[in-house]
């Protein structure tokens, strides 16, 4: 690979919380007109952060959702990247960047479905959620990332009947 590459994609983490039926968490997208409005929380890594560090603060901001109320139950190891689309990368939200590589992360979600608050940070990211099979995931995400929720789907799909 060349050693380049990976400096032109945004590190990140992603999150698939597990509710006790081992259903996915789906969060719709603020401010899209796409008909692919849901996806799994996700968000940047911060200066010295580790990506498992990211994912629980990005599942908290976007969420609501308390790390006492999760536990990690997987992950994939590979970075798993993706480009933005020819009329992103132009984009204020591109920033230059090419894509993102991203961190996945398996956690079950322990607590009641009340603990889910979209309105705990500003700016919210969802303005709704559901929970949903993981394999549907896939097809409700933006085209670009349909190749990510594959890949998630292949390594955390044994988490849909027992996430706990």
């Amino acid at each position: 690979m060349n050693p380049n590459f990976a400096d032109k994609y945004r590190p990140a983490a992603g999150i698939a919380l597990f509710n006790k039926r081992g259903q996915v968490f789906l969060g719709k997208r603020n401010s899209t007109n796409s008909p692919y409005i849901w996806q799994m929380p996700q968000g940047g890594i911060d200066a010295g952060e580790s990506p498992l560090q990211a994912a629980i603060r990005e599942l908290e901001e976007e969420t609501g959702i308390a790390q006492k109320h999760i536990k990690l139950i997987g992950h994939i190891e590979d970075w798993l990247y993706y480009d933005f689309p020819p009329d992103y990368k132009g984009s204020k939200k591109a920033r230059g960047w090419h894509g993102q590589k991203q961190k996945w992360f398996a956690f079950a979600f322990l607590g009641p479905d009340k603990y889910v608050d979209l309105a705990a940070h500003k700016p919210v990211e969802f303005t709704d959620w559901k929970w949903d099979s993981l394999a549907r995931a896939a097809k409700l995400v933006v085209p670009f990332k349909h190749h990510i929720y594959k890949r998630i789907h292949t390594e955390f799909s044994k988490f849909e009947t027992k996430a706990q």
